[in-house]
């Protein structure tokens, strides 16, 4: 990214990943960058005019596109349209507005749900297109896809360069872990919390079968800051742990009751739906670039998750 002055405008930056983001940063400083983390006080990027008026007050010369309307597995087969429509406006809107000022790098945040449901495994970034998502949250994945498309259209007919990454599973401090709306990690660690001060079991809805690959948000964030500064293509690149990293939910549902210490163990309700089996997804393109990246190990970042809950409970997203 060379030494000129750059003001990277981070969307959605008070959530997980962006507050992920404003630790990596600090540990690995560059005196030629200044961040700016929005949050939805700043305005409403649904609306075009309050997306503009956002950029035009910051003037960014970098973006990182964080902000989405998101939640898990039930939420979405609850509001498929509500994701569909609201994401295409956020993502539309920060995208224009990134062309119309002239910023000259864009990073957006896509999800391997984008990935057909019928597949080869493991997935990498030439699929994403092969065939429609799986029906559970296909409004969501549909309008993640569509940045793709709209990446390589503003560079086929302005010159811009805007790309995107795709994250496996992320958590961390900071998460939303809603019980409703959370993903499987911090719903399951809030569950956690309560089965403890009931002292019951932690009830783990699904077989526990499925499969996923999860990365942790001080792991995504660097990966974040190497895309922005040292990543030149406009193909998406998949940010995530190794194959061999791939664990059951029921391995994290008892890790994360190990990390409460639960009397009472897990229990497993194969009454409720699992979602799709799996999406093993291949980190081959990153590990060319990054040969040596070090994972926190998923126990270790799950304890720190559990503690930062604990010490956080009555103001973490809930």
């Amino acid at each position: 990214m060379g030494s000129e002055k750059k003001i990277i405008l981070v969307t959605g930056g008070s959530g997980l990943v962006g507050q992920a983001i404003k630790q990596a940063k600090q540990q690995d400083p560059r005196e030629n960058e200044t961040f700016i983390f929005l949050s939805s006080k700043d305005g409403d990027l649904k609306d075009p005019a309050a997306t503009q008026r956002i950029f035009e007050r910051y003037k960014p010369t970098h973006v990182i596109h964080l902000a989405a309307m998101v939640g898990g597995l039930f939420n979405n087969m609850k509001h498929n349209l509500d994701f569909l429509r609201n994401n295409i406006l956020i993502n539309d809107n920060v995208l224009q507005s990134s062309y119309k000022l002239g910023v000259k790098k864009c990073v957006s945040c896509l999800s391997t749900c984008v990935f057909p449901d019928k597949t080869t495994y493991p997935i990498d970034e030439t699929m994403i297109h092969n065939g429609p998502p799986h029906s559970s949250n296909f409004g969501y994945s549909y309008a993640k896809r569509l940045i793709d498309i709209q990446n390589h259209a503003y560079n086929q007919q302005h010159g811009c360069h805007f790309t995107a990454v795709i994250p496996t599973n992320v958590f961390g401090a900071c998460d939303n872990f809603n019980l409703e709306d959370g993903h499987v990690i911090p719903g399951l660690i809030h569950k956690a919390y309560i089965a403890k001060k009931e002292g019951k079991p932690l009830v783990v809805y699904g077989s526990g079968k499925p499969l996923r690959q999860f990365i942790y948000s001080i792991d995504l964030a660097k990966l974040f800051l190497f895309v922005l500064r040292e990543y030149e293509e406009i193909d998406p690149i998949i940010l995530s742990v190794d194959e061999s990293s791939e664990v059951s939910i029921g391995q994290v549902a008892q890790l994360i009751a190990d990390a409460f210490q639960l009397e009472h163990g897990i229990v497993l309700d194969d009454t409720k739906a699992d979602g799709q089996y799996k999406k093993t997804a291949s980190n081959k393109k990153l590990r060319g670039y990054l040969p040596d990246f070090q994972f926190m190990p998923l126990k270790d970042a799950i304890e720190r998750t559990v503690q930062w809950f604990n010490l956080n409970y009555n103001v973490a997203r809930k």
